[in-house]
């Protein structure tokens, strides 16, 4: 039997895509979609401006938008995937979870709040077990889980597979797509024929999410691991695909082979969502490119290239697809997790 959901934004470019992912999941129907309270009592199609390739999928055009509260939306809905603002989240979220509801959410706001766990199937499926402190702590019947930032969620399993080497230092500067800002969030005079060496908040995220997603839980606390990490964010004109260079430095010796082959190995995760192989390494030192390489294990992948000794230690290149691997894909795979795990 499929698992009733709803997805909390459903309107926006993240929204969109959750719509994309979820509509021929073979685990979760999509029962519920909210908007604001301006879009609220509208069909889906007249109240989206529709962006993605594909069509909007007939049964779900016809659905009628709600308002964002946990009133408007049905007791037999069993998951949230929330794509709202930050600020949005921050406010409504809790207020779904103290009403019972399950939430894995792409919004920023809580990331890195104690009881919060930040996840990526692949790296540290463990920490969702987080929820059963959640739960004790605040009260809730339902639970939040948050899935990382698109460009954190990009290099960090890069840094899981090599993690046996002892993770010392990593450096990482970012060329991240257009589409990480949203439909409106950069003008074209802004950025054709341009480069935008600094995104808000941006460097913060990588150089803190990436130390709570690598840090370990003993059941009742979370550690964050000891790894220093240094960002630098620049936004370029590509519409989708995050590529990042990443020079890292290990306690023990870390060879180039080594590196390949920890990364190639590297496990997915038995889940429906996950790609074949997580990460897929290439031995042209051109790839991976955005437009060549974002959709490889229909956008759910991790590519990597270029990977050479520096003088800090090795140097390497990686991409992944930022709406769908990095933002409404990692929400998916979170939740395919919680179905899993007992948490719905």
């Amino acid at each position: 039997m499929s698992v009733r959901v709803g997805i909390l934004g459903a309107t926006g470019a993240v929204g969109q895509r959750l719509i994309e992912l979820l509509e021929p999941h073979p685990e979760f129907e999509i029962a519920t979609l909210t908007a604001s309270e301006s879009s609220a009592g509208e069909r889906y199609r007249d109240a989206a401006k529709w962006r993605i390739e594909a069509s909007i999928p007939e049964d779900v055009a016809e659905m009628t938008v709600v308002a964002t509260e946990p009133e408007a939306v049905g007791d037999d809905v069993d998951l949230l995937f929330s794509s709202l603002p930050s600020d949005v989240g921050a406010a409504v979220e809790p207020a779904f979870c103290e009403a019972g509801y399950v939430v894995s959410s792409n919004s920023s706001n809580a990331r890195m709040a104690a009881d919060v766990p930040l996840v990526i199937p692949e790296v540290n499926a463990d920490h969702v077990d987080l929820l059963e402190v959640q739960r004790d702590e605040r009260g809730w019947d339902g639970a939040l889980v948050k899935n990382p930032n698109c460009s954190t969620i990009t290099f960090v399993p890069t840094l899981a597979a090599l993690a046996e080497y002892g993770l010392e230092r990593v450096h990482v500067a970012t060329l991240q797509a257009v589409s990480g800002a949203g439909y409106d969030g950069v003008s074209s005079m802004e950025i054709i024929d341009n480069v935008v060496p600094h995104i808000g908040s941006e460097e913060e995220k990588l150089e803190t999410e990436s130390r709570k997603l690598l840090g370990s839980f003993d059941g009742a606390e979370l550690s964050h691991h000891d790894l220093e990490v240094g960002a630098s964010c620049n936004r370029i004109p590509t519409i989708d695909g995050h590529l990042e260079n990443v020079w890292i430095e290990t306690t023990e010796g870390l060879s180039v082979e080594e590196a390949r082959d920890a990364m190639r190995t590297y496990p997915s995760a038995d889940l429906p969502s996950s790609p074949e192989q997580l990460i897929r390494v290439f031995d042209d030192p051109d790839r991976p490119q955005p437009r060549l390489d974002r959709t490889l294990g229909d956008g759910m992948a991790i590519s990597v290239g270029g990977v050479r000794e520096s003088t800090f230690g090795l140097q390497y290149n990686c991409l992944a697809h930022n709406t769908i691997r990095g933002a409404a894909g990692a929400s998916v795979l979170n939740g395919e997790l919680l179905l899993r795990n007992g948490y719905l």
